[in-house]
């Protein structure tokens, strides 16, 4: 059947949507997933990354572009890429400045926003049996083993980069699973989300201004390399994952969605707002500096706040908010 087209209002839906996904998968301990599943568009994501087959492939070969473009869903699919291509290098970034002035609050804020989602995804559980609670237990123990997992250090071998993209596109197709959050614990999350889209960056402003001496410098090429075979690894991995999802929503839909909310329910200790940050340190004690100039983190230690603070009162308040927006995103989903 022929799909409607989208008007400008849904375009730009679609778009905004795209925004919020690219801005939650940028974040440690956040899942851009989350958004998909709460906004309402998950299903409609993994079905339509579906059918990028061979069947898809074959309407390219026999230049059947109109086909292609229908069978693929391909203006809903685009719409929100483009939404996440904005956000990686617009929101993310303003975000990044938060963290860094405002981490406590910035972190309480993530936090009521997945304690939020996961009240509004426990009920699209039709039915609960000893099957689906069996579910609930193994994605929670999932997300606990990698909430509590040591970071490794940084690599940058091309096949394990390419295993990266595989792992770090998850966190769009798996709701609770953190793409970016995997990526700190791989040891690779400044070299692929920072550094060089960094120079893809820098790449992109120089070529605008005719200026080719960028690429003459060595780094800069390798680190071009290491992000191109790390989209490689992207779209693989958001084409495997979105087939076995597929699957599973069509086939095992109430023990899916259990198994999502585990993985929810156990990554929640890594956005916990009161933590210290452990630092990898020297032989004299200092902590040591990656390439950008900041601390290599090593992991984190969590305590409870003191209630009768008035900064973990505010921090509190900021939860709230989080738990807000949330809710103010299912009543937008609900309603479109």
């Amino acid at each position: 059947m022929k799909k409607n087209k989208k008007n400008l209002k849904e375009k730009l839906k679609v778009i905004l949507n795209g925004i919020i996904m690219g801005t939650a998968n940028k974040i440690p301990g956040v899942s851009g997933g989350i958004v998909a599943v709460v906004i309402g568009f998950y299903e409609e994501l993994i079905f339509s990354l579906e059918k990028l087959n061979i069947k898809a492939f074959k309407y390219i070969l026999k230049k059947n572009y109109n086909k292609f473009w229908e069978y693929t869903n391909g203006e809903f699919l685009c719409l929100l890429f483009l939404g996440i291509i904005i956000s990686f290098f617009s929101v993310s970034l303003i975000l990044d400045i938060l963290l860094t002035h405002f981490e406590i609050n910035v972190w309480a804020t993530f936090f009521g926003m997945i304690l939020s989602s996961l009240l509004l995804i426990i009920p699209k559980v039709k039915k609960w049996s000893v099957e689906t609670f069996l579910s609930l237990f193994i994605g929670l123990m999932f997300g606990l083993f990698i909430s509590f997992s040591d970071p490794l250090i940084e690599n940058e071998n091309l096949i394990f980069i390419f295993f990266c993209g595989i792992i770090s596109i998850s966190g769009m197709t798996l709701p609770g699973l953190s793409g970016s959050f995997l990526l700190l614990i791989l040891g690779n999350y400044n070299l692929l989300l920072v550094d060089s889209v960094n120079v893809l960056f820098y790449s992109i402003i120089n070529i605008l201004k005719l200026n080719f001496d960028f690429f003459n410098i060595n780094e800069n090429i390798k680190m071009l390399k290491i992000l191109f075979v790390f989209v490689l690894g992207c779209i693989f991995g958001i084409i495997a994952f979105s087939k076995l999802l597929g699957h599973l929503l069509r086939n095992f839909y109430n023990n899916t969605m259990a198994l999502i909310i585990g993985f929810v329910s156990g990554t929640v200790p890594v956005i916990w707002p009161w933590k210290k940050i452990i630092y990898f340190t020297d032989n004299t004690g200092n902590p040591i500096v990656n390439e950008i100039g900041k601390n290599e983190i090593k992991n984190y230690l969590y305590f409870l706040p003191e209630l009768n603070s008035f900064s973990n009162l505010y921090t509190l308040l900021f939860i709230l908010i989080g738990f807000i927006i949330i809710q103010i995103l299912e009543y937008y989903g609900r309603k479109n």
